[in-house]
């Protein structure tokens, strides 16, 4: 690796901007006429993206927009994106990336806390933004992108095009510092109300000379495609990042990904590397459309993050689509992943091995490292890493503890090195005076042919005494009545005779961040309404993803069975 790396962020010149590095650059190599960006409807050579940036650059500064001041970006997955995330970059303004599926309340709640001047956002989000904006006394400017379909009729925000058509395509790129931010990704929430990361101009370009680098080993002629979306971490990678830092091109997706617009695009954009998550892979898998000849003939290799994938899920996907699976783990904090599998070493059940740019640590609660096969908090540090949490000082200084950041989850490590996840710290509980990992249940659980999805928390019986209590989705015509025992037989052998759910619930759902992170304490507050030993409950809805329209909620199949101590 290149030794500036090792030094941070410093190491790059101090005047340095991001989007002259990411955007520029592939002009400056030749690429300016190759595709950098496809949907559906439109592409953008990245000649074509240097111009837009600078129009988008152009415009913010002209309403008067200044320098490390915020915009909000609420777009969808289209060739506009990037235009107006690096546009904003190249100008010195902060763009502030929000996820496109969430409630009215989120919203508020960021646009406050981050207090945007302005939001861009894709005109189908216009209804969700428009009655809070008299809450909303930051925020100066509303710019809509795309087309008028789901716009608010005859609504008075200027549009995206039309002040672009009308921006020079020549602007200064702004003197930048390395180590400014540049712009901040919310966290997912899983575990609470989301964070604002501030990460800086350099923090591209470092997952890219590392990650990209050695473990994905991605070249100029790939074509990435990602069900992941731009305003999350690793969709920020798998899209922008990743694919700019060597000219590649992207193919995006404005809609909700699903099995079967997946498989549209795997077949006609033919990309070579196709970055999902362990809930997509699954639920492609349970498709009897999902097969390689319906895919793309050039994928070369995909790539699984956001959570720990199944051994059994990545087994079966590899025999189907005769590709196998990357799998390994990031986080916001990190901006992308910083453990993984390796294409010529892939190890299903494991999260891969540490790679050049990162160092690990697995520590234990009085924060001393712990041996080969024992139970550790994971620790990690590497040059992508945000600089801290938008005011929430307390929660910054227990995260980003000097050069080392506090993933929050429970790894072991076996001898080999390879990480095997166990779930999250404050998730693991102790059943007969021995650890539980939610994860290591979840996936005995997944092994078995009736069961798509599961998730497991920790519930008290009748003497309070802790034991798992596991919610399933279950594969089409299994019903839940007749396989507690089987489950509960299957997770005793698999996983070990103390870590079988007492109590199993059957959902449509589980309840879910939008990138597709288990929203546990959801989990709980259904568990908790009724005692774990009642009569089956027939009140646990299905819960949509975060950010979807709440629907009718719809009876639970459920188990409520209690089993032996």
């Amino acid at each position: 690796m290149e030794a500036f790396w090792e030094k941070g962020a410093m190491g790059k010149p101090r005047e340095y901007n991001a989007a002259a590095e990411m955007v520029d650059r592939n002009v400056s190599c030749g690429y300016g006429h190759e595709i950098a960006f496809v949907d559906p409807a439109r592409s953008l050579t990245y000649g074509q993206l240097q111009a837009a940036t600078m129009r988008v650059a152009n415009l913010l500064t002209g309403l008067g927009i200044r320098p490390e001041a915020r915009v909000a970006v609420l777009m969808l997955d289209d060739v506009d994106y990037p235009s107006v995330f690096w546009g904003a970059i190249r100008a010195g303004i902060v763009p502030v990336c929000l996820n496109t599926l969430l409630t009215a309340d989120n919203y508020l709640y960021m646009l406050k806390d981050s207090r945007a001047e302005a939001i861009v956002l894709s005109a189908p989000l216009l209804e969700v933004i428009a009655p809070l904006l008299d809450q909303l006394p930051a925020l100066r400017h509303v710019i809509v992108a795309g087309d008028d379909t789901g716009a608010i009729e005859n609504d008075p925000y200027p549009r995206l095009q039309i002040l672009m058509a009308r921006a020079s395509d020549r602007f200064d790129t702004a003197a930048t510092c390395s180590d400014e931010t540049a712009f901040w990704l919310y966290s997912s929430g899983s575990t609470g109300a989301p964070k604002g990361v501030r990460h800086v101009h350099t923090s591209p370009q470092y997952i890219a000379d590392t990650y990209g680098r050695h473990v994905l080993g991605i070249q100029h002629d790939d074509i990435c495609f990602s069900a992941a979306k731009m305003f999350f971490a690793y969709g920020h990678g798998a899209s922008m990042a990743l694919p700019m830092s060597v000219g590649a091109t992207t193919v995006l997706l404005p809609d909700r990904t699903s099995p079967a617009t997946v498989m549209s695009v795997l077949a006609r954009a033919r990309p070579t590397l196709f970055f999902g998550v362990p809930t997509l892979y699954a639920a492609m898998l349970a498709d009897p459309a999902c097969r390689q000849e319906n895919g793309s003939d050039r994928l070369r290799l995909c790539v699984s993050a956001g959570e720990a994938l199944p051994e059994d899920v990545g087994l079966a996907w590899e025999k189907r689509m005769r590709v196998g699976i990357l799998n390994g783990i990031g986080s916001t904090e990190m901006l992308h992943a910083f453990i993984s599998n390796r294409p010529d070493d892939i190890r299903y059940g494991t999260v891969g091995r540490e790679f050049p740019g990162y160092r690990l640590r697995l520590v234990d609660e009085d924060g001393r490292d712990v041996a080969d096969d024992e139970l550790g908090e994971l620790l990690v540090s590497g040059g992508s890493a945000g600089d801290g949490y938008w005011n929430q000082r307390d929660k910054s200084r227990a995260t980003f503890a000097g050069d080392w950041v506090r993933t929050g989850d429970k790894y072991t490590r076996d001898a080999e090195g390879y990480y095997h996840y166990a779930g999250r710290a404050d998730d693991m509980f102790k059943v007969a005076g021995r650890w539980v990992s939610p994860a290591e249940v979840e996936q005995a659980l997944v092994s078995h042919p009736a069961v798509i999805e599961a998730a497991v928390i920790a519930d008290t019986d009748d003497e309070g005494l802790v034991k798992p209590r596991a919610f399933v989705v279950l594969a089409p015509g299994q019903t839940a009545e007749t396989l507690f025992d089987e489950l509960k037989t299957h997770v005793k052998k698999t996983a070990g005779l103390w870590k079988y759910p007492r109590w199993i619930v059957a959902l449509d759902l589980l309840p879910k961040t939008a990138t597709g992170k288990i929203q546990r304490y959801r989990l709980r507050e259904m568990a908790g309404g009724t005692p774990p030993c009642a009569a089956p409950r027939t009140d646990a809805a299905s819960e949509p993803a975060s950010g979807t329209t709440p629907a009718a909620r719809k009876p639970a199949l459920t188990l409520a069975q209690k089993g032996a101590s």
